[in-house]
């Protein structure tokens, strides 16, 4: 898992302030152009840390994750780490049910394919 900071942080940030929302709305919130915004949401996506949701597939509307709630607790860690992804897997909220864990294994899943 390879972020972009600060552009990843903040678009997780955003999400988690504001609830869903789109690219445009996101560069507002995060003082990033649009280009950005549309290019990270989608790596964002694959790592499991924003999942895009409806009502129409190109709606454009994502929501942060309970594994992208965990990347942001840990987000000063991410530089002292080697592997931020097994760190942030490992002590994903229990309250989630194991959503992170389960989101995290399916994409990994589709990148074997």
């Amino acid at each position: 898992m390879k972020l972009r900071q600060p552009t990843d942080f903040l678009i997780l940030e955003a999400l988690k302030e504001t609830g869903r929302n789109v690219a445009p709305n996101l560069a507002s919130h995060t003082g990033k152009s649009r280009k950005n915004i549309n290019t990270r949401l989608p790596v964002l996506e694959d790592y499991s840390l924003v999942r895009k949701v409806g009502p129409a597939e190109r709606s454009g509307l994502y929501e942060v994750t309970p594994l992208g709630k965990t990347a942001l607790m840990h987000q000063d860690e991410y530089d002292d780490v080697d592997d931020f992804e097994a760190l942030i897997q490992g002590s994903s909220p229990a309250t989630d049910g194991g959503e992170a864990a389960q989101a995290v294994a399916r994409s990994s899943n589709q990148a074997e394919e």
